[in-house]
């Protein structure tokens, strides 16, 4: 076997593992900033559910008072 083989092969393994890596690094960033904005929507649409049970609450009771 040819040392220049091996060179030309391992360098090419090198090569294929830091891209594979950076790629991956890259789509894990990514995935944890769609989290965290999907996390803000999801918490947006907790506080709206909230005032709203909030609102039929005193809704109830006004209608107990005029009633």
């Amino acid at each position: 076997m040819d040392w220049t083989t091996i060179v030309v092969a391992v360098v090419t393994a090198l090569g294929a593992f830091v891209g594979t890596f950076a790629s991956n690094r890259k789509q894990t960033a990514l995935m944890a900033y769609r989290l965290e904005e999907l996390e803000k929507k999801v918490d947006k649409h907790n506080n709206m559910v909230e005032r709203t049970i909030k609102l039929e609450q005193r809704v109830d009771d006004l209608e107990k008072k005029v009633g």
